[in-house]
């Protein structure tokens, strides 16, 4: 009797156990930033629109909402980028081509993107050649440097 009495009471305590946790598992779920959000959980507006989150949810990246202009070279494009202050936020910078590849595959969720190359931060070589994204097809390839392309910066949150 009991061995049968502890048994129930450790059933018990092990449903509780798992019930608590899984509100805590809910609960920081349903709290994180998510892609495609232009405020954090204290309705702080993050300057943009979020296209990358990271495991926990509260550190990621924000692309702003249009171009810097139609078109500048690569050199141009990172000192604009260095030099923004836009919404309230002055730590704006070029994409590098990972980034700039992840906001592609969000551009659903960003929107607002021109069928057209968009620089990236990343050079091929050291003098004359850079990474772009093509916007229109996906293609991701390098391009001389004095080209003008779009650039959209993008900041850390």
């Amino acid at each position: 009797m009991k061995l049968r009495a502890k048994a129930r009471f450790a059933r018990l305590w092990i449903m509780l156990l798992f019930t608590c946790l899984s509100m805590v598992t809910v609960s920081v779920v349903a709290s994180a930033v998510q892609i495609g959000d232009e405020y954090d959980n204290d309705h702080r507006y993050l300057g943009g629109i979020v296209f990358y989150v990271d495991g926990t949810g509260k550190h990621g990246l924000v692309a702003a909402k249009s171009d810097i202009q139609n078109g500048m070279t690569w050199i141009d494009a990172e000192l604009a980028c260095e030099n923004l202050v836009s919404n309230g936020y002055s730590d704006w910078f070029l994409p590098n081509k990972e980034q700039l590849r992840a906001m592609y595959n969000m551009c659903s969720a960003v929107g607002c993107f021109v069928d057209d190359g968009y620089w990236s931060s990343t050079e091929y070589s050291a003098t004359t050649f850079a990474w772009f994204q093509g916007f229109g097809n996906g293609y991701q390839g390098v391009g001389y440097e004095n080209v003008e392309w779009r650039v959209r910066p993008v900041w850390v949150f």
